[in-house]
């Protein structure tokens, strides 16, 4: 089971899986070149939603039909500091998918 992690640093926002940066998948959609945040909805919480999908396991273009409405479901509700399971994903995707 993956664990996804975000934080807010002193020297900017860090989002790992498993201790490793999560790679932003800008090559497959590309909502903003400003990297990642999380509590609200915009751009830069969509394009944390679509690298969490892909990097779960679903196929790219999936993952973009899905972002929108896991970005409002999730990422835009996330603290400060916050952490995902592979199995917390799974049950929001079981609501959308």
């Amino acid at each position: 089971m993956k664990t996804y992690k975000g934080e807010r640093t002193i020297d900017g926002i860090v989002v790992t899986v498993d201790g490793t940066p999560l790679d932003q998948y800008l090559e497959v959609k590309e909502f903003t070149d400003q990297g990642f945040e999380w509590a609200y909805v915009g751009n830069e919480p969509r394009q944390l939603a679509l690298a969490l999908l892909i990097n779960h396991g679903l196929g790219s273009e999936h993952a973009v039909k899905l972002s929108e409405q896991y970005m409002t479901l999730v990422t835009s509700k996330l603290e400060n500091a916050w952490s995902l399971t592979s199995a917390e994903i799974d049950t929001v995707l079981s609501t959308i998918d």
